[in-house]
């Protein structure tokens, strides 16, 4: 079982102090909690794509994952949302296996649709066409990352023809994929065809909702022919806020949840707590109503947490962090792995990947180097 944190990096006044941090400082601060996750022993750091604001999310989650890369040596680093139908699949291909070399493989990407329409015109598609763009351009980037010499041809984009994208997966192995959706069962269903994973980031809508998505997707998973449903590679999203006494995070939480760009002005805190997996209280009811989540979703591989959204300052993530590292995660990780049957796989890593390989394989790229004349080329 992974545990680790995801951000949409939201540029958010704190409603408490009128502060609000200039974009520079929101970046810095999120290379910081980064940091955090590897020194409190999470295992998982993931960051949402954004092209508008207030978000000082990357629009390349690329450039700040590599960054990332450098300074820390064991968390695995994750996009949160990767916009697989704005984004050109060749980009991605190339882009994100660069990231997986300069990481050592720790790498891996989740798979989104975007749901702001103004963002489609920016990059010259229809939101209209939004389900089958990620269906088409995840085609191609599969079969880039698999395929040295790559013919295509589809509705959205040019065709290809002979074409080899560069760098080659590290170990001749594909990051591993996570398609994302809270509402779509066309993704599911994308994710399920594939054996990829399927994130469900159920903060916004009840477990009922959940618990029909996940389990029409371990459905599908197993029609295909990758193992029994039980199997599906699954993980859950959500925010948590927490304090030694509940009241006290509730009372210190309030305030940001009623200005939260994606929460406030609507049903109460206690009312949305109540309806959806918010969390907001002691580490114990974090560590009970998440070991809850297995009720209705099943044995699952990845929990997330939103930890820094709503305008919360640094110095209170931080403190989140370390709750989770020290109280929460070391008890769930035993709880969760003593009623993990023996079938059910872990989330997929690296080197779980190269090993259903049967081991690293050299890639050797075909044809005419432009310089000097010569073929193949080796990488």
């Amino acid at each position: 079982m992974q545990f680790g944190v995801f951000t949409v990096g939201d540029v958010t006044t704190d409603p408490t102090t009128g502060r609000t941090l200039s974009e520079h400082e929101r970046i810095k601060a999120t290379v910081e909690i980064a940091k955090k996750v590897e020194e409190v022993g999470l295992d998982v750091f993931a960051t949402g794509e954004h092209h508008n604001p207030p978000f000082a999310a990357p629009a390349n989650p690329t450039v700040l994952l590599a960054n990332i890369a450098a300074q820390t040596e064991r968390i695995v680093l994750s996009t949160s949302t990767t916009l697989i139908t704005t984004n050109d699949p060749v980009r991605l291909a190339e882009d994100y296996a660069y990231l997986q070399h300069l990481a050592e493989g720790r790498v891996d990407l989740m798979m989104g649709r975007g749901n702001t329409g103004p963002v489609y015109p920016w990059f010259g598609k229809d939101i209209r066409d939004g389900i089958p763009l990620a269906i088409e351009n995840y085609a191609l980037l599969h079969k880039l990352w698999r395929e040295e010499s790559v013919d295509w041809e589809g509705k959205y984009r040019t065709p290809l023809q002979g074409f080899t994208s560069s760098p080659r997966p590290l170990d001749g192995v594909a990051p591993f994929v996570w398609h994302g959706s809270i509402r779509s069962p066309e993704i599911a269903e994308q994710a399920a065809y594939y054996g990829d994973g399927y994130f469900h980031n159920h903060i916004f809508w009840p477990a009922s909702h959940a618990a029909k998505m996940v389990r029409f997707y371990r459905q599908r998973f197993e029609h295909y022919g990758h193992g029994t449903a039980d199997q599906a590679i699954v993980g859950l999203g959500g925010q948590v806020f927490m304090r030694k006494n509940s009241q006290d995070a509730v009372n210190e939480f309030r305030p940001y949840f009623d200005n939260a760009p994606v929460y406030g002005h609507g049903p109460s805190l206690e009312d949305f707590m109540q309806q959806t997996p918010l969390m907001v209280g002691s580490p114990q009811q974090v560590i009970e109503q998440t070991l809850g989540f297995r009720d209705y979703a099943g044995d699952y591989q990845r929990q997330l947490w939103l930890v820094d959204h709503a305008g919360l300052p640094l110095k209170t993530v931080l403190e989140q962090l370390d709750i989770l590292g020290e109280e929460v995660v070391p008890v769930l990780r035993k709880e969760f792995a003593a009623l993990k049957p023996a079938h059910v796989p872990d989330a997929p890593t690296h080197a779980s990947l190269v090993d259903a390989a049967g081991g690293p394989r050299e890639s050797t790229v075909h044809g005419v180097d432009d310089v000097t004349g010569k073929s193949p080329a080796t990488v």
